[in-house]
């Protein structure tokens, strides 16, 4: 995988993991009438998918590059379970005295844990190199 592929396939996974956590955002908000603006803002949001998808892109590149095509279904049960070893720190979040709602909060950003790596784990199959 060459680096060009490498920060399309970060750019990509960053753009759809960030519409999908806005767009869950703004449903979660809408029908649970809660606000977690002050904790979880858009571009903390987008910020995470960046750092995340470019993080496992550049993972997929390294472990190409160091072992071969064989290490890439491995490194997929890592990023999968990398992403649920991350909702521990949701669950140990402790929230401004001043948020309504707070036992709804890991409903909404326990799932957005999960974005960036379905968005990389779907996009690579495409940009892979042959």
């Amino acid at each position: 995988m060459n680096w060009r592929n490498i920060i399309l396939l970060g750019l990509i996974g960053t753009t759809l993991s960030a519409i999908a956590c806005a767009i869950y955002a703004r449903i979660y908000t809408q029908a649970f009438y809660v606000d977690f603006s002050k904790v979880i803002a858009l571009p903390n949001m987008i910020a995470a998918c960046a750092i995340g998808c470019f993080l496992m892109a550049t993972g997929y590149a390294l472990a190409i590059k160091w072992k071969g095509e064989k290490t890439v279904g491995w490194l997929n049960v890592a990023y999968s379970v990398l992403s649920f070893a991350s909702i521990v720190g949701v669950l140990g979040f402790n929230l401004p005295l001043d948020i309504e709602s707070p036992e709804m909060f890991p409903g909404m950003v326990i799932p957005m844990h999960f974005f960036p790596a379905l968005s990389v784990l779907s996009v690579y199959p495409l940009l892979k190199s042959k």
